[in-house]
């Protein structure tokens, strides 16, 4: 296989960053190789991924996390599709409109409820209510027995942070069942899609997980889930006064949308299989040197999950999964094997976890069952998919600006030369889409991170280009450029910024005016 690298060869130091790029990329092309065939939470490619993982951990002589040993269990419940059985029309007047499966839109199967349903639909803008600032898109809507069609996104009045949070499945999904909606359409925002409906078609015949020992889940009570090809949204307007393009155009200004009943019912006919299924999140533990602070933790999480291989149609993709995520997993490795022979005053709670594609269900099992007391963990530190394709010259750091680790990072950052950015991109959400959330929900101050850019930059079109040809599809593989030295830096900001939280004689704090102080404990 044909590698590119993008190396310098002149200082010294660049040098020696090159070859610990080297040591973290051999890991990253050893975890996205076609052995582990795409790591797909619960398949045996994901045990074998885990297994390595876990005898690196040996290797490093890291204490387990549990008494049982490295491997953490995880029990799910699984529902798979059948779509050749199943259905999904819309009815005006007695006409119906039978959408194509796949192209059209598909079943989203994060709900209990199989069999038939048919309802009338109501679009509810961006379906959002956020108490802190009075806005509530289904205020004044008769909405019981009734499913609301919404599109992605939010006003751009409402603070990223908030915004993000508020879109999350939980709070969406508890807001909509207290105003008696029975199913929910969600229709894609064409202008904040990370990966292309031909991309995103062929997952949809993937198994869907729930954790089993998680009781109702944060969808109960829905009977119907749909998410609709942006290209193909025109129809579900026709009759209602409105059109898609005009709903698309108010949301590209960031405004509020208009909320009216539409013209037609949507009839779903959904059959399903079910199963169970168990998997492992991976654990281990670099004690504290200090007697009386090695019983609190800082966690330094990567998932190591990916997508698998898609078989649709006579076709079989396999999603390496390169940078999303062998190479956070890869960074939590060297990280360990640098910290290990020095030691910080807290102890280091080393943690790759299972099910972050299936919607953070790893770490959301991690923090309800956690193997050291959840009130002794401080802080998280999240690597996902912080795609080293450039130099290190900026580094957007998700929760900057929420607690004292942002001052923590500025800090080291500081000392690395290296410039710090909140998030450029607050409209994908992607402070909520990884499972540093999870520990947030927890009351854990929490940070994650990714190169950065300056807006209107070449390193900004790399990013750009990345999402477009590369994000959860098979070219995410271990042929393609990156910068060494610049993930070897990355590696030393990391080692570095554990060591001064864990060094720190005081516990992360969250700042008062951030809005998820409300979640400590």
């Amino acid at each position: 296989m044909k590698r590119r690298f993008f190396i310098l060869f002149l200082p010294l130091a660049l040098l020696a960053a090159t070859g610990a790029g080297r040591s973290w990329w051999s890991l990253v092309e050893e975890l996205s190789s076609e052995k582990y065939e795409g790591r797909a939470t619960a398949s045996e490619g994901y045990r074998k991924a885990a297994e390595f993982v876990a005898g690196q951990f040996e290797r490093l002589r890291l204490k387990p996390a549990a008494t049982g040993g490295y491997l953490l269990p995880v029990r799910f419940q699984v529902r798979r599709i059948r779509e050749a059985e199943s259905s999904l029309k819309l009815i005006r007047g007695g006409v119906q409109e039978w959408l194509e499966l796949g192209e059209d839109a598909y079943f989203t199967l994060n709900i209990e409820a199989g069999g038939t349903l048919r309802a009338p639909a109501v679009f509810v803008g961006y379906g959002l209510t956020v108490p802190e600032r009075n806005y509530d898109d289904l205020a004044g809507l008769d909405l019981k027995g009734k499913i609301a069609v919404f599109l992605r996104g939010g006003p751009a009045s409402i603070p990223g942070t908030l915004r993000a949070h508020y879109q999350s499945a939980s709070e969406r999904t508890a807001f909509l069942r207290k105003a008696g909606v029975i199913g929910t359409v969600s229709i894609l925002d064409p202008k904040t899609m990370d990966v292309p409906w031909q991309r995103l078609r062929l997952l949809r015949l993937e198994p869907f997980f729930t954790l089993e020992d998680v009781s109702a889940g944060e969808n109960a009570g829905l009977k119907l889930a749909v998410t609709v090809n942006p290209d193909k949204a025109e129809r579900w307007f026709t009759g209602s006064g409105y059109s898609f393009e005009e709903i698309l155009k108010l949301a590209g200004e960031g405004s509020s949308l208009p909320r009216f009943p539409l013209a037609y019912e949507v009839q779903a006919e959904v059959a399903l299989d079910r199963s169970t299924a168990q998997c492992s999140n991976v654990a281990a533990v670099i004690p504290g040197r200090d007697s009386r602070l090695r019983n609190e933790y800082v966690v330094l999480s990567a998932h190591l999950d990916h997508l698998g291989i898609s078989e649709n149609g006579g076709s079989r993709t396999l999603f390496p999964g390169a940078m999303d995520n062998a190479a956070g997993v890869a960074s939590l490795l060297e990280v360990a094997r640098q910290l290990r022979s020095a030691p910080p005053r807290r102890s280091v709670l080393l943690v790759a976890l299972t099910g972050e594609e299936k919607g953070l269900l790893g770490s959301r099992h991690f923090t309800a069952n956690p193997p050291v007391p959840l009130s002794s963990i401080v802080a998280d530190l999240n690597l996902d998919m912080f795609l080293p394709i450039h130099e290190l010259r900026w580094l957007t750091v998700y929760g900057l600006e929420e607690s004292s680790l942002g001052r923590d990072a500025e800090a080291v950052a500081r000392s690395l030369g290296i410039k710090i950015q909140t998030d450029p991109q607050p409209e994908r959400n992607i402070f909520i889409r990884s499972d540093q959330y999870n520990f947030i929900r927890a009351g854990i101050p929490a940070l994650s991170f990714r190169f950065g850019f300056e807006k209107g930059s070449p390193e900004e079109q790399l990013h750009l280009d990345w999402l477009r040809n590369r994000y959860h599809g098979g070219a995410d593989d271990a042929s393609q450029p990156v910068n060494l030295a610049a993930a070897a830096r990355f590696n030393r900001f990391i080692a570095a910024l554990v060591a001064r939280v864990a060094d720190s004689a005081s516990r992360p704090a969250w700042n008062p005016e951030s809005f998820f102080r409300r979640f400590a404990r």
